[in-house]
């Protein structure tokens, strides 16, 4: 899928808790209040790499950080900060492929509901538009 590069590395890690090296995301292609569209550029030095491979690990922890960026970026729109969110729960992941060192692989999230600081979502992430990971979280918002 072609996809238009809505924010690019820096403003994607201003609008994300997480610092480096524990930045998941470098990239925005989609924004709606009900869905994102996010992406990685797999670098070597990632922490989560072993033998070239992106470790299970960090394919989940990109996958909740695109939640964190959807958002972040409804934060953003409002002039807000954002409150750091916390993943509450982890549903039904199946990795079916593990990236490797240069690849690029894409996040979509959408939202099945919100409510009261807790988001229920649906993530499938996508490498050269073949699905490699989905699952389902919940994460809430910290008061």
């Amino acid at each position: 899928m072609k996809t238009t590069l809505l924010l690019e590395k820096t403003a994607v890690e201003n609008l994300l808790p997480q610092k480096f090296p524990f930045v998941m995301v470098d990239k925005m292609y989609s924004f709606t209040e009900t869905s994102l569209i996010s992406g990685l550029d797999i670098q070597k030095d990632n922490i989560f790499i072993d033998n070239n491979i992106f470790l299970e690990a960090g394919l989940i922890e990109h996958m909740a950080q695109s939640v964190a960026l959807h958002t972040g970026y409804q934060f953003f729109l409002k002039n807000e900060k954002a409150p750091t969110g916390y993943i509450g729960s982890i549903k039904e992941i199946e990795i079916k492929k593990l990236p490797q060192v240069s690849n690029n692989i894409q996040s979509t999230v959408t939202i099945l509901q919100e409510f009261a600081g807790i988001t229920l979502v649906n993530i499938v992430t996508t490498l050269n538009n073949e699905e490699i990971a989905k699952g389902q979280m919940k994460t809430v918002l910290a008061k």
